[in-house]
Order: structure tokens, then sequence, then C-alpha cells
């Protein structure tokens, strides 16, 4: 019998633990009956095998090392003081945990090292319940908080503490990614990223921008590496996804190896749908929230623009006709030609109005890119000066867009201008045009003059001062400005989103502080790039005494249509409702051409008494006119030509002729 044997015999003999000793070598020197039993070897085989025959394969390198510290520096360590899951491999390859207690004896031949050693499968199992119990708990009342708090930032900020209790774990953060590879560590507790350098953040920004978990463990040099990981330990990184696009992460650490199990990954990754679902919610809630505030605006504005334009209209048309009263004296003319610059300027105010409100009348057709930015650069360079940089880049085989050209024109002049007036020591603007598939077809695109699988991107990218998320979030609120008073209406950004929503594309601002403005518009397009010939403008033309119906409800407005349409070598016949309007037509065979507003208060529009009209005298020309097409739509009433309010006599002339001939 070895010499150990012979020390404590009794001990063998008597505890139910299996009870392994080891030499310096880390080879077995004794092991007694339940030790063989529970690695499965037969009696007396234990004996001269290295320890780490009975673990893991991938654990006995890491052991060695942990063995040669132990041995440098032998205590007495209790059972469970490991700190950490520990596994046993049987004979047949089996694997179990375990948890060991260890000793240093000191003997005749030298110190020896005593392990006692217990399976704790069942235990084990018991404490896992246990512990995924209090996780499902935590879970559970993560999302309670989340359905009954206001403001997500309360739910985020209580998180890390509450990981970290969970845990067991040094610290936790909730990080979210900002643009320019930075990073915004929102709530944390252990963290301080206050101290780090800006290669740090940008490199953690990069690892998060990746949007896959990443568990770092024991600072192995082989594992990737995660910046805010220090020293060593553990750690892991799952992030918070967004439709697959990482908006973050969670982000965890322990001094202690291993300490992220199957169990804590489930709980972060649990908790990191449920705050993704969170931020999702809440911004899905901003967003109708503010889709809701411009629609009503946009009611609001639109209906303004139509009292607006017939004022105007009235006032438009009475300066034309003392225009042609007193155009022989140069005073009065010089007054009369300032007040009609008035009203333009008061049209084209109306015309944002209208563009914001989406219930401007389009024209789209077929533009090609190239083209168009060409006219526009040339513009450009004239306009912008010498501080500002202007780059254009546009494909010349570009595929055509479908939408309103000279809306278009304006809509990038503007974002052009806005981009200049946010530099102003100078700085670069680029346009860039570039196709893009779209992850969904329209819905009509068998019918569709729009490519139903494609749009084309409009993106106007400055390198000027940017804007705060305060007001980023009202960017396209009309009225709202940050300019000077007096150099800025408010309505720009409004009318670029009111034409690009009614064309059926999407309006998209990234700014932050101090980084830029990048603006894209989205746009369908086109299925060929044949454009729709304009209407080329006429010269005033007179009538040859054609009679003309004039149809509309507002006396004044009445009273100046009639007088544009008599000035012009037409009789005219005038009255106020669409009732009025079809007994004439039945009763006077000798009416030419009916002119109808669009609205005329209760009862039919013009659109249905357009209609009404062709059924009476099918080959009647008509022309419609409106400063607010709000009228509810009606089958086959898009057919008409429309001239909008206010019109000069010169617009009205060519009209009458266009729709006469």
């Amino acid at each position: 019998m070895p010499q150990e044997s012979r020390m404590f015999p009794q001990l063998f003999d008597t505890v139910p633990d299996a009870l392994i000793v080891v030499d310096d070598a880390g080879r077995i020197t004794m092991a007694n009956r339940q030790a063989e039993a529970l690695f499965g070897y037969p009696h007396g085989q234990l004996t001269g095998r290295p320890i780490e025959d009975l673990m893991p394969e991938e654990a006995r390198g890491r052991h060695h090392q942990h063995r040669a510290d132990y041995m440098s520096a032998p205590r007495l360590r209790p059972m469970g003081g490991a700190g950490m899951a520990l596994v046993g491999q049987r004979s047949d390859g089996a694997q179990f945990p375990v948890e060991i207690a260890l000793s240093p004896l000191e003997s005749e031949e030298g110190r020896r090292y005593l392990a006692s050693i217990r399976d704790v499968s069942e235990t084990q199992r018991a404490r896992q319940a246990l512990i995924r119990a209090r996780y499902d708990a935590l879970v559970a009342r993560i999302g309670q908080q989340a359905l009954e708090s206001a403001d997500e930032d309360d739910v985020v900020a209580a998180l890390p503490a509450l990981l970290a209790e969970a845990l067991g774990v040094d610290a936790v953060a909730v990080a979210f990614l900002r643009e320019h590879e930075d990073l915004d560590l929102r709530a944390a507790v252990g963290f301080d990223a206050s101290g780090l350098e800006p290669a740090t953040v940008q490199q953690a920004s990069r690892v998060l921008a990746q949007g896959t978990p990443l568990v770092v463990e024991d600072g192995d040099a082989a594992q990737p590496v995660f910046p805010l990981f220090e020293g060593a330990g553990s750690g892991a990184v799952v992030p918070l996804l967004d439709r697959d696009r990482p908006l973050g992460a969670l982000i965890a650490w322990s001094r202690e190896p291993r300490r992220f199990d199957h169990d804590a990954m489930h709980l972060l990754q649990s908790t990191a749908n449920l705050l993704a679902a969170l931020l999702q919610r809440r911004r899905t809630e901003e967003q109708l929230a503010h889709s809701q505030r411009l629609e009503a605006v946009g009611q609001l504005t639109g209906g303004i623009a139509h009292d607006f334009n017939n004022l105007l209209t009235v006032m438009s048309g009475s300066l034309q006709l003392l225009e042609m009263e007193c155009g022989q004296q140069p005073e009065a003319a010089e007054l009369i030609a300032s007040a009609l610059r008035s009203v333009t300027r008061g049209a084209e105010l109306t015309a944002k109005l209208l563009a914001f409100a989406r219930r401007q009348r389009l024209s789209p057709r077929a533009v090609l890119p190239a083209r168009l930015l060409r006219d526009l650069e040339m513009m450009l360079q004239r306009t912008l000066g010498d501080a500002i940089r202007l780059q254009v880049d546009c494909p010349p085989d570009m595929p055509a867009v479908y939408a309103d050209a000279a809306q278009l024109d304006a809509a990038l002049l503007n974002l052009v201008l806005n981009a200049r007036d946010a530099m102003p020591r100078g700085g670069d603007i680029t346009i860039a045009v570039e196709r893009r598939r779209r992850d969904t077809p329209r819905p009509d695109a068998a019918t569709s003059p729009t490519s139903p699988a494609h749009d084309i991107l409009f993106s106007v990218i400055d390198t000027g001062h940017g804007m705060t998320p305060e007001t980023l979030a009202r960017a396209v609120e009309p009225f709202y400005t940050t300019k000077g008073q007096g150099r800025g209406s408010g309505l720009g950004l409004s009318m670029v989103y009111g034409f690009v929503e009614q064309s059926g594309g999407q309006l998209r601002i990234d700014s932050r502080l101090g980084y830029g403005t990048r603006v894209d518009l989205s746009l369908p397009a086109a299925r060929s790039a044949t454009g729709e010939a304009a209407h080329a403008a006429s010269g005033l033309s007179a009538g040859e005494g054609q009679r003309v119906l004039v149809v509309e409800d507002e006396p004044e407005v009445r009273n100046i249509a009639a007088n544009f349409v008599r000035s012009l070598g037409y009789r005219v016949h005038a009255v106020s409702s669409a009732e009025d309007a079809l007994q004439c037509l039945e009763e006077d065979p000798s009416i030419a051409l009916l002119f109808s507003d669009v609205m005329l208060g209760a009862g039919m529009n013009g659109k249905a008494l357009a209609l009404a009209a062709r059924r009476l005298r099918p080959d009647l020309p008509v022309l419609l006119t409106s400063g607010y097409e709000d009228a509810p739509p009606v089958a086959g009433g898009d057919d008409f030509e429309l001239l909008r309010k206010p019109y000069r006599r010169e617009q009205l002339a060519a009209a009458l002729q266009r729709s006469l001939a």
C-alpha cells in the first residue's frame, strides 16, 4: 500500500465524496473507490494518470496553468469556491458538472494536494431552474415597465442596475450608435466613457455596427477584443436590432472568467429584444403623431390657400383691368406693376402652402436626371459664390425619374440654397443621384407609368453646421425656421416634403450638429425616358365672339373672371351654381365653352358639372380653374385642363384658345 494510504485510511474509507491525491507533477498518486466509480475507471487504473485526464480536452491547457498557480501558493479552498462552472469527464467521454474542494498535504514524499470532488448534476439542475425562473421574472418585470412607462428614457436608465444585480456582474451599459462612428452610453453601471479616446470610441462603434452577439472570455488573445473590456475577466455584447439594422447594444462585463453562460446570454438577448421593440414602438408613435400634426397643418394651410387665392384673383384681376385702362399713365402704370408683383409673391407663398399640403396639381413626366442637373448646375455655379464648392455626381445614363420637372428643379434648388446658408464660411455641397431597387412594388405597378421595382435617389449633402435633434424633428414643419428674421419663410423644406410625398416618394433627412446634413429624395423611376410635352406658352389671343359660360360661386371672383373673358373678345354668361349652369346649357345651344371653378360651394362641384355638361353636349370644350383642388374625386374628372388661381389674363387667353381648339 502506498505511503499516502497508510496516512489516512479512515478518511478514504468513510468520506462519500470522490477523493484524489495529486503530486507536484499533476499526476494522481491515490484515488478512492468513489473516485474510480465517479469517473468510470477500473480499480487501480486512476493512479499514475495526469489529473487533466479527468476533464474535457478543451479545458486541459487552461487547467494546467490554474494548477501551476495554485501549487505555487497552496491554500485551503472549500467546496464551490472556484467561482466558476467546473466540468468533469468520465472514461467514456461523458461530461458532468462538479464542485471541488482543495487542500495541501505534507507527507514523507513531499507536498501533495487533496481534491474532494462531488457530482452536482442534480444540484446544478435545481440551481439553474431557480436562476432561469429569476431571469424570466426579471424579463417580465422589464416588459411591464416598458408597457406602463410614458418615457422610454426611464426604462433605459433602470436597465443597467437591474441586469448587473441579476447577473452578479461588475458593469452593464446600454449603448446607442450615432452617426460618424460615435457611441452614446445612454445608461451605465460600472462603465465610464468620459475618459475614452476617440479611437477607442470609434473601434467600439465599428464592433456594434456589425450587429452580431459577442462573448469575450478570460481576456484570451485569440478572442475578438471589445475596447471597453479591460483586464482579465469576461464580457458580452448583445445587439439592439431594428429590422436587422443595429441601433446599439447591451454591454456587460465581469471580472470573473467565463461568467456569461447560456442562461446569462439568454437574459441579455431577451432584454435586448424587449428594448428594441420598445424603441421601435416609441418611434412609430412619434412618426404617427408627427404625420398627424403635419396632416392637420396641411389641411389648415390648404384651406387658407383656397380663400387667399380667391382674394388674390380678385386683386390681380382688378389690377390687370386697371392696367388696361391706365397703361398710358406712367405713374399709375408703375404703381399697378408694383402691386402686381406683390400679388405674384402672394401667389408663390400659397403655392408653397399647397405643396406642403400636397394639394398642388402636378404634371409628372419622365425626366432625365443628367439633363435636369446639367441646367441646374450651370445656374448654381453663378449663384453660390466662390466659397462654396459644388459637385454633381450623376451618371449620364441614369434612368428617367417620373416627377414634375419644375417642382423637382425647385426642390433641389431649395435644398442647395439651404445648404449654402448653413455654411457661412464656405464648404462643400454634393448633389448625387443613384438608382435603387425598391423593397416592395407599388400596388398599381401594372398600370403605373413608373417602374414597379426601382426608385431614383437624389441626395444633397453639405459640410455645414448641421442641426440639433430638436431642429431636425421640426425641419419640415411650415413656417419653422432657424434663420434670422426676414431671411426665410420656413416653407422651403415643407414644400419639398409635400412635393415628394405627393409624387409617391420619400424624404429622409440625416443631420448632426457640427457634422453637416444629408437630404435624400427618393422618387419613382419612369418606365421609359419619353417625357410628355408641356403646353407651349401662347401669346395673348383674342376670341371671335364665342359665347362662354362662366361658373363661379364667389361674386367678386365671378365678376373678375367674366370681365377677363369679355376683355378677350368673347361673349359671357355668368352664373353662380352648377344647377344654373346645366339649365343654361340646355336652353342655350350657342354656348361654345364652359369655364368653371372646381369648388362651387354646396352641391355639385366643377368636375361633376363638367362631366354632366359633356353628357348633354359631348363635344363641349371645358376649362376648369381652382385655387385649392380639395373637391371629392369624380371618376373621369381629371381629364380637363386646370388653370391655377390667381391667373394672368395672358394665361387665361392661352387656356381658352387651347380648349376651343
